[in-house]
Protein backbone atom coordinates (compact mmCIF):
# COMPACT_ATOMS: atom_id res chain seq x y z
CA UNK A 1 0.00 0.00 0.00
CA UNK A 2 1.42 3.36 -1.01
CA UNK A 3 2.12 6.13 1.47
CA UNK A 4 -0.43 8.97 1.60
CA UNK A 5 0.61 12.28 0.12
CA UNK A 6 1.75 15.15 2.28
CA UNK A 7 -1.37 17.09 1.27
CA UNK A 8 -3.51 14.21 2.54
CA UNK A 9 -1.70 14.13 5.89
CA UNK A 10 -2.03 17.90 6.31
CA UNK A 11 -5.72 17.86 5.41
CA UNK A 12 -6.33 15.09 7.94
CA UNK A 13 -4.66 17.20 10.63
CA UNK A 14 -7.27 19.96 10.34
CA UNK A 15 -9.52 19.94 13.47
CA UNK A 16 -13.14 19.17 12.74
CA UNK A 17 -14.79 20.32 15.97
CA UNK A 18 -15.38 24.01 16.76
CA UNK A 19 -13.67 25.61 19.74
CA UNK A 20 -14.95 28.50 21.88
CA UNK A 21 -13.21 31.82 21.25
CA UNK A 22 -13.05 32.29 25.01
CA UNK A 23 -10.11 29.88 25.17
CA UNK A 24 -8.08 32.07 22.84
CA UNK A 25 -9.20 35.24 24.62
CA UNK A 26 -7.80 33.88 27.88
CA UNK A 27 -4.56 32.96 26.16
CA UNK A 28 -4.11 36.37 24.55
CA UNK A 29 -4.87 38.03 27.88
CA UNK A 30 -2.21 35.91 29.60
CA UNK A 31 0.51 37.15 27.23
CA UNK A 32 -0.69 40.76 27.34
CA UNK A 33 -1.72 41.03 23.69
CA UNK A 34 -5.45 41.70 24.08
CA UNK A 35 -6.53 45.36 24.25
CA UNK A 36 -10.29 45.25 23.79
CA UNK A 37 -13.17 44.07 21.65
CA UNK A 38 -15.88 45.43 19.37
CA UNK A 39 -19.05 44.05 17.92
CA UNK A 40 -19.13 45.97 14.67
CA UNK A 41 -19.14 49.64 15.65
CA UNK A 42 -19.88 49.02 19.34
CA UNK A 43 -17.18 48.65 22.01
CA UNK A 44 -17.81 45.62 24.22
CA UNK A 45 -15.95 43.53 26.77
CA UNK A 46 -13.98 40.61 25.35
CA UNK A 47 -16.04 38.24 27.50
CA UNK A 48 -19.05 39.00 25.32
CA UNK A 49 -17.33 37.14 22.47
CA UNK A 50 -16.16 34.17 24.53
CA UNK A 51 -18.99 31.90 23.45
CA UNK A 52 -18.40 32.29 19.73
CA UNK A 53 -17.64 28.99 18.01
CA UNK A 54 -14.48 29.10 15.91
CA UNK A 55 -13.98 26.60 13.09
CA UNK A 56 -10.58 27.60 11.76
CA UNK A 57 -7.86 30.26 11.75
CA UNK A 58 -6.43 32.11 8.74
CA UNK A 59 -4.78 35.36 7.68
CA UNK A 60 -5.87 34.87 4.05
CA UNK A 61 -9.36 36.21 3.38
CA UNK A 62 -9.62 33.95 0.32
CA UNK A 63 -9.64 30.86 2.56
CA UNK A 64 -12.30 32.11 5.01
CA UNK A 65 -15.20 29.74 5.59
CA UNK A 66 -18.17 30.12 7.96
CA UNK A 67 -16.87 30.33 11.52
CA UNK A 68 -13.24 31.07 10.59
CA UNK A 69 -11.25 33.46 12.77
CA UNK A 70 -9.59 35.97 10.41
CA UNK A 71 -6.37 37.65 11.55
CA UNK A 72 -5.58 41.00 9.87
CA UNK A 73 -1.82 41.30 9.37
CA UNK A 74 -0.31 44.63 8.25
CA UNK A 75 2.18 43.70 5.52
CA UNK A 76 4.79 45.34 3.32
CA UNK A 77 2.57 45.34 0.23
CA UNK A 78 -0.96 44.76 1.52
CA UNK A 79 -2.73 45.32 4.82
CA UNK A 80 -4.99 42.57 6.09
CA UNK A 81 -7.29 45.20 7.59
CA UNK A 82 -8.36 46.05 4.05
CA UNK A 83 -9.79 42.53 3.72
CA UNK A 84 -11.73 42.23 6.98
CA UNK A 85 -15.00 43.17 5.23
CA UNK A 86 -14.31 40.45 2.63
CA UNK A 87 -13.75 37.96 5.45
CA UNK A 88 -17.02 39.05 7.07
CA UNK A 89 -18.89 38.54 3.80
CA UNK A 90 -17.44 35.02 3.54
CA UNK A 91 -18.85 34.13 6.98
CA UNK A 92 -15.91 34.77 9.31
CA UNK A 93 -16.90 34.25 12.93
CA UNK A 94 -14.61 36.99 14.27
CA UNK A 95 -11.41 38.88 13.49
CA UNK A 96 -8.21 39.75 15.30
CA UNK A 97 -7.23 43.31 14.37
CA UNK A 98 -4.59 45.83 15.34
CA UNK A 99 -7.04 48.70 14.93
CA UNK A 100 -10.81 48.47 15.25
CA UNK A 101 -12.90 48.77 12.12
CA UNK A 102 -16.23 50.25 13.29
CA UNK A 103 -17.75 50.13 9.79
CA UNK A 104 -17.34 46.35 9.49
CA UNK A 105 -20.16 44.30 11.02
CA UNK A 106 -17.97 41.59 12.51
CA UNK A 107 -16.91 40.82 16.09
CA UNK A 108 -13.32 42.03 16.51
CA UNK A 109 -10.65 41.46 19.12
CA UNK A 110 -8.11 44.29 19.17
CA UNK A 111 -4.62 42.87 19.72
CA UNK A 112 -1.04 44.01 19.95
CA UNK A 113 1.33 42.66 17.26
CA UNK A 114 -1.09 40.74 15.03
CA UNK A 115 1.64 38.44 13.62
CA UNK A 116 2.39 37.15 17.13
CA UNK A 117 -1.34 36.93 17.85
CA UNK A 118 -1.77 34.88 14.65
CA UNK A 119 0.93 32.47 15.80
CA UNK A 120 -0.77 32.12 19.19
CA UNK A 121 -4.14 31.58 17.51
CA UNK A 122 -2.70 28.96 15.15
CA UNK A 123 -0.99 27.09 17.99
CA UNK A 124 -4.25 27.20 19.98
CA UNK A 125 -6.38 25.99 17.08
CA UNK A 126 -4.09 23.04 16.32
CA UNK A 127 -3.79 22.04 19.97
CA UNK A 128 -0.20 23.18 20.64
CA UNK A 129 1.41 20.28 18.79
CA UNK A 130 4.96 21.46 19.50
CA UNK A 131 4.38 20.68 23.18
CA UNK A 132 4.01 17.02 22.19
CA UNK A 133 7.20 16.93 20.13
CA UNK A 134 10.86 17.43 20.84
CA UNK A 135 11.59 20.48 18.68
CA UNK A 136 15.03 21.31 17.26
CA UNK A 137 15.32 24.77 15.72
CA UNK A 138 18.25 25.38 13.37
CA UNK A 139 19.23 28.92 12.42
CA UNK A 140 22.17 30.61 10.74
CA UNK A 141 23.09 32.26 7.46
CA UNK A 142 24.43 29.12 5.77
CA UNK A 143 24.28 25.41 6.48
CA UNK A 144 20.75 25.26 7.89
CA UNK A 145 19.43 22.84 5.30
CA UNK A 146 22.32 20.39 5.36
CA UNK A 147 22.41 20.46 9.17
CA UNK A 148 18.65 19.85 9.24
CA UNK A 149 18.94 16.82 6.96
CA UNK A 150 21.83 15.49 9.03
CA UNK A 151 19.92 16.08 12.28
CA UNK A 152 16.82 14.29 11.01
CA UNK A 153 18.95 11.36 9.82
CA UNK A 154 20.73 11.09 13.17
CA UNK A 155 17.53 11.30 15.22
CA UNK A 156 15.90 8.62 13.05
CA UNK A 157 18.93 6.37 13.39
CA UNK A 158 18.71 6.79 17.17
CA UNK A 159 15.10 5.56 17.10
CA UNK A 160 13.24 8.89 17.17
CA UNK A 161 10.68 9.24 14.38
CA UNK A 162 11.37 12.75 13.10
CA UNK A 163 9.48 15.30 11.03
CA UNK A 164 11.20 18.05 9.06
CA UNK A 165 10.28 21.57 7.96
CA UNK A 166 12.79 23.35 5.77
CA UNK A 167 14.00 24.96 2.60
CA UNK A 168 14.22 21.82 0.52
CA UNK A 169 11.58 19.49 1.93
CA UNK A 170 8.83 18.83 4.44
CA UNK A 171 8.52 15.47 6.13
CA UNK A 172 5.51 14.24 8.10
CA UNK A 173 5.64 10.69 9.42
CA UNK A 174 7.60 8.77 6.79
CA UNK A 175 6.41 11.00 3.92
CA UNK A 176 8.96 13.50 2.61
CA UNK A 177 8.10 15.84 -0.26
CA UNK A 178 9.90 18.72 -1.90
CA UNK A 179 9.11 22.24 -0.74
CA UNK A 180 7.84 24.03 -3.84
CA UNK A 181 7.86 27.45 -2.20
CA UNK A 182 10.81 29.87 -1.97
CA UNK A 183 10.19 30.06 1.78
CA UNK A 184 12.06 28.12 4.45
CA UNK A 185 9.91 28.80 7.52
CA UNK A 186 6.25 28.75 6.44
CA UNK A 187 3.50 30.95 7.82
CA UNK A 188 2.25 30.31 11.33
CA UNK A 189 -0.96 28.51 10.31
CA UNK A 190 0.76 26.17 7.87
CA UNK A 191 3.58 25.55 10.34
CA UNK A 192 1.25 24.60 13.20
CA UNK A 193 -0.85 22.41 10.90
CA UNK A 194 2.32 20.61 9.83
CA UNK A 195 3.43 20.06 13.43
CA UNK A 196 0.00 18.66 14.31
CA UNK A 197 0.21 16.34 11.30
CA UNK A 198 3.58 15.13 12.60
CA UNK A 199 2.07 14.27 15.97
CA UNK A 200 -0.81 12.41 14.36
CA UNK A 201 1.59 10.55 12.05
CA UNK A 202 3.62 9.29 15.01
CA UNK A 203 6.63 11.61 14.89
CA UNK A 204 8.15 12.31 18.29
CA UNK A 205 10.66 14.93 17.16
CA UNK A 206 10.63 17.82 14.69
CA UNK A 207 13.54 19.59 13.03
CA UNK A 208 12.53 23.10 12.01
CA UNK A 209 14.76 25.31 9.87
CA UNK A 210 14.15 28.64 11.57
CA UNK A 211 15.02 31.70 9.53
CA UNK A 212 15.54 35.27 10.62
CA UNK A 213 12.40 36.13 8.62
CA UNK A 214 10.40 33.49 10.45
CA UNK A 215 11.65 34.79 13.79
CA UNK A 216 11.23 38.52 13.11
CA UNK A 217 7.80 38.03 11.53
CA UNK A 218 6.69 35.92 14.53
CA UNK A 219 5.78 32.88 12.41
CA UNK A 220 7.33 30.66 15.08
CA UNK A 221 5.93 32.49 18.12
CA UNK A 222 3.72 29.55 19.13
CA UNK A 223 6.45 26.89 18.97
CA UNK A 224 7.83 25.32 22.14
CA UNK A 225 11.49 24.92 21.17
CA UNK A 226 13.78 22.55 23.06
CA UNK A 227 17.11 22.77 21.23
CA UNK A 228 18.46 25.70 19.22
CA UNK A 229 21.43 25.30 16.87
CA UNK A 230 23.46 28.18 15.41
CA UNK A 231 25.38 27.27 12.25
CA UNK A 232 27.02 30.67 11.58
CA UNK A 233 26.23 34.33 11.05
CA UNK A 234 27.35 36.33 8.00
CA UNK A 235 26.03 39.07 5.71
CA UNK A 236 22.48 38.42 4.43
CA UNK A 237 18.88 39.73 4.33
CA UNK A 238 19.64 43.35 5.20
CA UNK A 239 16.86 44.45 2.82
CA UNK A 240 14.43 42.97 5.37
CA UNK A 241 16.16 43.63 8.68
CA UNK A 242 17.68 47.02 7.85
CA UNK A 243 20.87 46.52 9.84
CA UNK A 244 23.21 43.67 10.57
CA UNK A 245 22.41 44.09 14.28
CA UNK A 246 18.70 43.56 13.63
CA UNK A 247 19.53 40.46 11.62
CA UNK A 248 21.68 39.10 14.45
CA UNK A 249 19.03 39.93 17.05
CA UNK A 250 16.40 38.03 15.07
CA UNK A 251 18.63 34.97 15.21
CA UNK A 252 19.27 35.54 18.89
CA UNK A 253 15.55 35.49 19.60
CA UNK A 254 15.48 31.75 18.84
CA UNK A 255 17.80 31.22 21.81
CA UNK A 256 15.69 33.53 23.98
CA UNK A 257 12.72 31.25 23.21
CA UNK A 258 14.45 28.40 25.05
CA UNK A 259 13.38 29.90 28.37
CA UNK A 260 10.97 27.57 30.14
CA UNK A 261 7.57 29.14 30.80
CA UNK A 262 3.84 28.83 30.08
CA UNK A 263 4.44 28.95 26.32
CA UNK A 264 7.42 26.60 26.44
CA UNK A 265 6.95 24.05 29.20
CA UNK A 266 9.52 21.53 30.30
CA UNK A 267 8.96 18.28 28.43
CA UNK A 268 9.52 15.47 30.86
CA UNK A 269 7.99 12.63 28.86
CA UNK A 270 8.26 13.25 25.13
CA UNK A 271 9.41 10.18 23.18
CA UNK A 272 9.71 8.31 26.45
CA UNK A 273 12.14 10.73 28.03
CA UNK A 274 12.91 14.33 28.87
CA UNK A 275 13.95 16.93 26.30
CA UNK A 276 16.31 19.43 27.90
CA UNK A 277 16.38 23.07 26.88
CA UNK A 278 19.73 23.32 25.15
CA UNK A 279 21.72 25.63 22.86
CA UNK A 280 24.30 24.32 20.40
CA UNK A 281 26.62 27.08 19.19
CA UNK A 282 29.40 27.18 16.59
CA UNK A 283 32.44 28.08 18.69
CA UNK A 284 34.32 29.25 15.58
CA UNK A 285 31.77 31.93 14.73
CA UNK A 286 32.77 35.43 15.93
CA UNK A 287 29.29 35.88 17.42
CA UNK A 288 29.43 32.72 19.52
CA UNK A 289 29.84 34.54 22.83
CA UNK A 290 26.71 36.63 22.29
CA UNK A 291 24.60 33.56 21.54
CA UNK A 292 26.04 31.66 24.48
CA UNK A 293 25.20 34.55 26.81
CA UNK A 294 21.59 34.76 25.60
CA UNK A 295 21.15 31.00 25.94
CA UNK A 296 22.54 31.02 29.46
CA UNK A 297 20.18 33.85 30.43
CA UNK A 298 17.32 31.69 29.13
CA UNK A 299 18.45 28.92 31.47
CA UNK A 300 19.48 26.56 28.66
CA UNK A 301 22.37 24.16 28.73
CA UNK A 302 25.07 25.26 26.24
CA UNK A 303 27.25 23.00 24.16
CA UNK A 304 29.74 24.38 21.63
CA UNK A 305 31.22 22.73 18.57
CA UNK A 306 33.90 23.47 16.01
CA UNK A 307 37.65 23.42 15.59
CA UNK A 308 38.35 25.77 18.51
CA UNK A 309 40.38 23.83 21.12
CA UNK A 310 37.89 24.91 23.79
CA UNK A 311 34.82 23.59 21.92
CA UNK A 312 32.84 20.88 23.72
CA UNK A 313 32.56 18.87 20.49
CA UNK A 314 35.84 19.40 18.65
CA UNK A 315 37.17 18.21 15.32
CA UNK A 316 40.54 16.55 15.92
CA UNK A 317 41.26 15.27 12.43
CA UNK A 318 39.74 15.86 9.00
CA UNK A 319 40.41 14.01 5.75
CA UNK A 320 38.64 15.08 2.60
CA UNK A 321 38.41 14.26 -1.06
CA UNK A 322 36.11 15.39 -3.84
CA UNK A 323 33.17 13.35 -2.55
CA UNK A 324 33.41 12.75 1.19
CA UNK A 325 34.79 13.71 4.59
CA UNK A 326 36.27 11.68 7.40
CA UNK A 327 36.06 13.56 10.69
CA UNK A 328 37.68 12.57 13.94
CA UNK A 329 36.19 14.34 16.95
CA UNK A 330 36.32 14.60 20.72
CA UNK A 331 33.06 14.97 22.67
CA UNK A 332 31.94 14.76 26.31
CA UNK A 333 30.88 11.13 25.76
CA UNK A 334 34.21 10.21 24.17
CA UNK A 335 36.10 10.29 20.90
CA UNK A 336 34.60 9.16 17.62
CA UNK A 337 34.88 9.28 13.86
CA UNK A 338 32.26 10.24 11.29
CA UNK A 339 32.46 9.10 7.69
CA UNK A 340 30.38 11.69 5.86
CA UNK A 341 29.32 11.17 2.25
CA UNK A 342 29.24 14.91 1.62
CA UNK A 343 31.96 17.04 0.06
CA UNK A 344 33.23 20.36 1.39
CA UNK A 345 35.14 21.12 4.55
CA UNK A 346 32.32 23.46 5.60
CA UNK A 347 30.26 20.31 6.24
CA UNK A 348 32.58 19.47 9.13
CA UNK A 349 30.74 22.07 11.21
CA UNK A 350 27.33 20.82 10.07
CA UNK A 351 28.20 17.28 11.17
CA UNK A 352 29.71 18.39 14.49
CA UNK A 353 26.54 20.36 15.29
CA UNK A 354 24.57 17.12 15.00
CA UNK A 355 27.09 15.21 17.10
CA UNK A 356 26.51 17.89 19.74
CA UNK A 357 22.74 17.40 19.36
CA UNK A 358 23.26 13.73 20.15
CA UNK A 359 25.26 14.72 23.21
CA UNK A 360 22.61 17.00 24.71
CA UNK A 361 19.90 14.39 24.07
CA UNK A 362 22.08 11.55 25.42
CA UNK A 363 21.62 9.55 22.21
CA UNK A 364 23.73 6.52 21.37
CA UNK A 365 26.85 8.03 19.71
CA UNK A 366 27.16 5.05 17.38
CA UNK A 367 23.59 5.53 16.15
CA UNK A 368 24.25 9.23 15.57
CA UNK A 369 27.35 8.41 13.52
CA UNK A 370 25.43 5.82 11.50
CA UNK A 371 22.72 8.37 10.76
CA UNK A 372 25.28 10.91 9.60
CA UNK A 373 27.07 8.35 7.45
CA UNK A 374 23.81 7.23 5.88
CA UNK A 375 22.97 10.60 4.33
CA UNK A 376 24.15 10.47 0.72
CA UNK A 377 23.31 14.03 -0.25
CA UNK A 378 20.98 16.99 0.06
CA UNK A 379 19.02 18.19 -2.99
CA UNK A 380 20.63 21.25 -4.55
CA UNK A 381 23.65 21.15 -2.26
CA UNK A 382 26.95 20.35 -4.01
CA UNK A 383 25.17 18.05 -6.48
CA UNK A 384 27.25 16.77 -9.37
CA UNK A 385 25.88 16.30 -12.87
CA UNK A 386 27.84 13.74 -14.86
CA UNK A 387 26.88 13.05 -18.46
CA UNK A 388 30.35 12.01 -19.55
CA UNK A 389 31.48 15.56 -20.27
CA UNK A 390 35.19 16.42 -19.86
CA UNK A 391 34.44 19.12 -17.28
CA UNK A 392 32.68 19.04 -13.94
CA UNK A 393 29.23 20.46 -13.27
CA UNK A 394 28.12 21.25 -9.71
CA UNK A 395 24.72 22.59 -8.65
CA UNK A 396 24.59 24.41 -5.32
CA UNK A 397 22.21 26.77 -3.54
CA UNK A 398 24.97 29.21 -2.51
CA UNK A 399 23.38 32.65 -2.61
CA UNK A 400 25.21 34.67 0.03
CA UNK A 401 28.77 36.03 -0.04
CA UNK A 402 29.96 33.57 2.60
CA UNK A 403 28.37 30.50 1.03
CA UNK A 404 29.61 31.42 -2.45
CA UNK A 405 33.13 31.91 -1.12
CA UNK A 406 33.04 28.55 0.67
CA UNK A 407 31.88 26.65 -2.40
CA UNK A 408 34.31 28.41 -4.75
CA UNK A 409 37.09 27.92 -2.22
CA UNK A 410 36.41 24.18 -2.38
CA UNK A 411 36.03 23.90 -6.16
CA UNK A 412 38.92 26.13 -7.30
CA UNK A 413 41.73 23.89 -6.00
CA UNK A 414 39.92 20.77 -7.27
CA UNK A 415 39.72 22.31 -10.73
CA UNK A 416 43.34 23.44 -10.58
CA UNK A 417 44.42 19.90 -9.72
CA UNK A 418 42.68 18.78 -12.91
CA UNK A 419 44.42 21.46 -14.95
CA UNK A 420 41.36 23.68 -15.19
CA UNK A 421 39.55 26.50 -13.48
CA UNK A 422 36.06 27.37 -12.25
CA UNK A 423 33.30 28.93 -14.30
CA UNK A 424 30.86 30.56 -11.87
CA UNK A 425 27.24 31.02 -13.01
CA UNK A 426 25.06 32.89 -10.53
CA UNK A 427 22.90 35.93 -9.87
CA UNK A 428 21.22 37.66 -6.94
CA UNK A 429 17.59 37.96 -5.91
CA UNK A 430 15.62 41.04 -6.82
CA UNK A 431 13.94 43.12 -4.10
CA UNK A 432 16.37 41.62 -1.61
CA UNK A 433 19.70 42.59 -0.05
CA UNK A 434 21.51 44.77 -2.60
CA UNK A 435 24.70 45.30 -0.58
CA UNK A 436 25.76 41.69 -1.07
CA UNK A 437 25.71 41.88 -4.89
CA UNK A 438 29.11 43.51 -5.51
CA UNK A 439 30.54 41.43 -2.66
CA UNK A 440 29.54 38.25 -4.47
CA UNK A 441 30.89 39.60 -7.77
CA UNK A 442 34.30 40.27 -6.27
CA UNK A 443 34.40 36.84 -4.57
CA UNK A 444 33.63 35.15 -7.87
CA UNK A 445 36.26 37.20 -9.68
CA UNK A 446 38.89 36.14 -7.18
CA UNK A 447 38.15 32.41 -7.44
CA UNK A 448 36.77 31.77 -10.93
CA UNK A 449 38.35 31.70 -14.39
CA UNK A 450 35.10 32.96 -15.92
CA UNK A 451 32.13 34.67 -14.30
CA UNK A 452 28.71 34.47 -15.96
CA UNK A 453 25.98 36.53 -14.29
CA UNK A 454 22.35 35.55 -14.76
CA UNK A 455 18.87 35.63 -13.27
CA UNK A 456 18.20 34.20 -9.85
CA UNK A 457 14.78 35.64 -8.88
CA UNK A 458 14.62 39.19 -10.32
CA UNK A 459 11.03 39.72 -9.13
CA UNK A 460 9.98 43.30 -9.96
CA UNK A 461 13.51 44.69 -10.33
CA UNK A 462 15.24 45.39 -13.62
CA UNK A 463 17.07 42.12 -14.24
CA UNK A 464 20.01 43.80 -16.01
CA UNK A 465 20.39 46.36 -13.22
CA UNK A 466 20.83 43.48 -10.77
CA UNK A 467 23.54 41.95 -12.93
CA UNK A 468 25.25 45.33 -13.24
CA UNK A 469 25.38 45.58 -9.44
CA UNK A 470 27.15 42.22 -9.25
CA UNK A 471 29.37 43.03 -12.21
CA UNK A 472 30.79 46.10 -10.49
CA UNK A 473 32.23 43.88 -7.81
CA UNK A 474 33.58 41.43 -10.37
CA UNK A 475 35.24 44.29 -12.24
CA UNK A 476 36.82 45.49 -9.00
CA UNK A 477 38.21 41.96 -8.73
CA UNK A 478 39.87 42.23 -12.14
CA UNK A 479 37.28 40.77 -14.52
CA UNK A 480 36.36 42.51 -17.77
CA UNK A 481 33.08 42.30 -19.64
CA UNK A 482 33.02 40.13 -22.73
CA UNK A 483 36.47 38.81 -21.83
CA UNK A 484 36.03 36.81 -18.63
CA UNK A 485 32.81 38.41 -17.35
CA UNK A 486 29.50 37.90 -19.14
CA UNK A 487 26.00 39.17 -18.34
CA UNK A 488 23.37 36.76 -19.71
CA UNK A 489 20.05 37.34 -17.96
CA UNK A 490 18.25 34.30 -19.39
CA UNK A 491 19.42 31.48 -17.14
CA UNK A 492 19.18 28.54 -19.59
CA UNK A 493 21.22 30.60 -22.08
CA UNK A 494 23.77 31.37 -19.35
CA UNK A 495 24.11 27.67 -18.47
CA UNK A 496 24.56 26.79 -22.14
CA UNK A 497 27.14 29.54 -22.57
CA UNK A 498 29.10 28.25 -19.57
CA UNK A 499 29.21 24.71 -20.95
CA UNK A 500 30.24 25.94 -24.39
CA UNK A 501 33.17 27.83 -22.86
CA UNK A 502 34.21 25.03 -20.49
CA UNK A 503 37.56 23.36 -21.11
CA UNK A 504 38.62 19.87 -20.05
CA UNK A 505 39.38 19.99 -16.32
CA UNK A 506 37.15 23.00 -15.62
CA UNK A 507 34.35 22.88 -13.05
CA UNK A 508 31.17 24.80 -13.83
CA UNK A 509 29.37 25.95 -10.70
CA UNK A 510 25.65 26.68 -11.13
CA UNK A 511 24.86 28.59 -7.94
CA UNK A 512 21.83 30.17 -6.36
CA UNK A 513 18.91 27.99 -7.48
CA UNK A 514 19.82 24.56 -6.12
CA UNK A 515 16.65 22.61 -5.36
CA UNK A 516 14.22 25.36 -6.42
CA UNK A 517 11.82 24.71 -9.25
CA UNK A 518 11.01 28.21 -10.44
CA UNK A 519 12.43 31.65 -11.16
CA UNK A 520 10.35 34.50 -9.79
CA UNK A 521 9.99 37.36 -12.25
CA UNK A 522 7.77 40.45 -12.43
CA UNK A 523 4.72 38.31 -13.25
CA UNK A 524 5.35 35.66 -10.62
CA UNK A 525 7.05 32.26 -10.69
CA UNK A 526 8.08 30.66 -13.98
CA UNK A 527 8.92 26.96 -13.97
CA UNK A 528 12.66 26.30 -13.95
CA UNK A 529 14.71 23.23 -13.00
CA UNK A 530 18.49 23.68 -12.81
CA UNK A 531 19.12 19.95 -13.09
CA UNK A 532 16.97 19.53 -16.20
CA UNK A 533 18.45 22.68 -17.74
CA UNK A 534 21.99 21.42 -17.16
CA UNK A 535 21.23 18.01 -18.64
CA UNK A 536 19.56 19.56 -21.67
CA UNK A 537 22.53 21.86 -22.28
CA UNK A 538 24.95 18.93 -21.94
CA UNK A 539 22.82 16.84 -24.29
CA UNK A 540 22.96 19.64 -26.86
CA UNK A 541 26.75 19.26 -26.76
CA UNK A 542 26.46 15.50 -27.24
CA UNK A 543 26.74 14.40 -23.59
CA UNK A 544 23.84 12.13 -22.57
CA UNK A 545 25.18 9.53 -20.13
CA UNK A 546 23.50 10.91 -17.00
CA UNK A 547 19.82 10.15 -17.58
CA UNK A 548 17.66 11.24 -14.62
Amino acid sequence: MSEPSLATLLAAAEPTEPRPLGELIARLRAVGRLHGARDGGRAIGPAALAGLAIRGVTDDSRTVRPGTLFVAIPGLHVDGHDFVSQAAAAGSGAALVERALPDVALPQLVVERPPAALAEAAAWWYGDPSRRLGVVGITGTDGKTTTSFLAAAALEAAGLSTGLVGTVATQVGAVREANAEHTTTPGAVELQRTLRAMVEAGNVAAVVETTSHGLAAERVAGIAYDVAILTNLTHEHLEFHGTWENYRDAKLSLFERLATGPGNPAKEDVAGGAWPKAAIVNADDPNAGTFIGVAQEAGARVLTYGTDPAADVRATHVEEDARRLRIGYAAPSGAGRVDLRLAGRFNVHNALAVVALGEVLALDPRAVREGLAGLTGVPGRMERIDAGQPFGVVIDYAHSPASLEKVLGLLAPLAAARGGGVIAVFGSAGERDTAKRPMMGRIAAEHARLVILTDEDPRGEDRLAILDDIARGAEDGGKRRERDLFLIADRPSAVAAAFERARPGDIVLLAGKGHERSIIGPDGPVAYDEHATARAALAALGHRADAP
